[in-house]
């Protein structure tokens, strides 16, 4: 086994030897830095799991949708459809639908399932956001704590080269060396979040035009429900 074919393992084990060596203050700032990143990636991987399994069951659930010939049919397999906002949307909208039929025994208010849905689209998407911000936050705040080690950083340095008396690289590597170590860490940090938080945001503003997109087709489809009063008949069952 030839050493040199490993470079990035010993890089790895000199940035382990570095962190090791610097002092308290860096060292707290690369404890407050990894914490930043364990949450923002606990974050950024349950969303994508969330997000990637709403876009495969939403595609899943409009297929079902348009093939069902009934309302009433879609109303009782749409939960399996879960955790597609489509879902909360359709349910909303149905049940008012069910509620003006079972008591009127006819739709005469389409408006009232137009407004259900779009109060179920917005908790829907509320729903999606949960937790987000805090990625916003991370790729806010997180270079500014790099920061902070790296001025801390070059402050030791200076004082190095102060109480040894003379300009030489011994005396403030320690210092830089901190400086340079807290700046890498807070931009590690802060790019995935940042980067994260502008996909999982697009991908949510693509959710909330479905959502919205699907709350017109659902109205078209309630609007044209034949034979309301067979369907007031099933929901009275």
């Amino acid at each position: 086994m030839h050493l040199h074919l490993f470079p990035a393992l010993f890089a790895s084990s000199d940035i382990v030897d570095l962190v090791r060596e610097t002092g308290p203050v860096a060292q707290a700032v690369l404890v407050v830095l990894l914490a930043f990143s364990l949450v923002s990636w606990s974050i950024i991987l349950s969303k994508w799991n969330i997000i990637k399994r709403a876009r495969v069951q939403s595609g899943r659930f409009l297929r079902a949708f348009r093939r069902a010939q009934r309302l009433q049919d879609m109303g009782s397999v749409s939960e399996q459809f879960r955790p597609s906002p489509l879902v909360g949307v359709f349910q909303s909208g149905f049940r008012e639908f069910e509620r003006q039929v079972s008591s009127t025994g006819s739709l005469r208010n389409p408006l009232a399932v137009q407004r259900a849905m779009q109060i179920a689209s917005s908790e829907e998407m509320t729903r999606f956001e949960r937790n987000v911000p805090w990625l916003a936050i991370t790729g806010a705040v997180t270079p500014f704590v790099g920061l902070f080690g790296t001025v801390w950083g070059i402050i030791d340095a200076f004082h190095g080269l102060g109480t040894s008396g003379a300009a030489t690289l011994r005396a403030v590597a320690p210092g830089i060396s901190e400086a340079l170590i807290t700046t890498a860490g807070g931009l590690v940090v802060a790019i995935p979040a940042v980067i994260a938080y502008n996909l999982i945001g697009g991908s949510i503003r693509d959710f909330a035009a479905r959502c919205d997109d699907f709350s017109l087709e659902m109205l078209n489809a309630v609007e044209r429900q034949p034979m309301a009063s067979r369907v007031a008949e099933e929901v009275r069952r």
